[in-house]
């Protein structure tokens, strides 16, 4: 069964996206909203792996370190000004797509699998993860006009 790839992708994702929103918070407290915002989906980011814990018990988690290569990619740390906000953003979201998808090929396994518990985990948390997305966008075409047109 390869359910436990995506269990162990999903939950190694949603530690990794915990962690990047943190950084991001805390690399420009200058941004009230970023730094208030972001402390919150990183808790929330907690939550979904914990509930995850008992599927990756339950099926494994035979997951390379696909979440933990995408984040070593997209973060060597957090950049400076209006751009490295937008930047940071934007790597933010697409680390948040990936857990997307993930839940939604999860929540597809758990139905296939008849485990409606993963099946429920799946349907509560990826709504969850959709509304990251929203603010992420929402706060990135918020950021736009100044990081690329006004200059510094």
């Amino acid at each position: 069964m390869h359910l436990a790839h995506y269990v162990g992708l999903l939950h190694r994702a949603q530690v990794e996206l915990a962690r990047a929103f943190r950084e991001i918070g805390a690399g420009d407290p200058d941004e009230a909203d970023v730094f208030h915002i972001t402390a919150t989906l990183a808790k929330q980011c907690d939550q979904h792996a914990q509930r995850l814990e008992p599927f990756a018990q339950r099926y494994g988690e035979d997951s390379p370190d696909e979440p933990e290569r995408l984040h070593s990619e997209l973060f060597r740390g957090t950049r400076t000004g209006p751009i490295g906000l937008l930047r940071d953003l934007h790597d933010l979201y697409l680390m948040a797509a990936e857990c997307d998808m993930a839940w939604t090929l999860v929540g597809q396994g758990g139905q296939g699998a008849r485990d409606q518990e993963l099946l429920q985990v799946a349907q509560r948390c990826e709504p969850e993860t959709a509304m990251q997305m929203r603010w992420l966008r929402t706060r990135m075409k918020e950021a736009a006009p100044q990081a690329l047109v006004v200059a510094e």
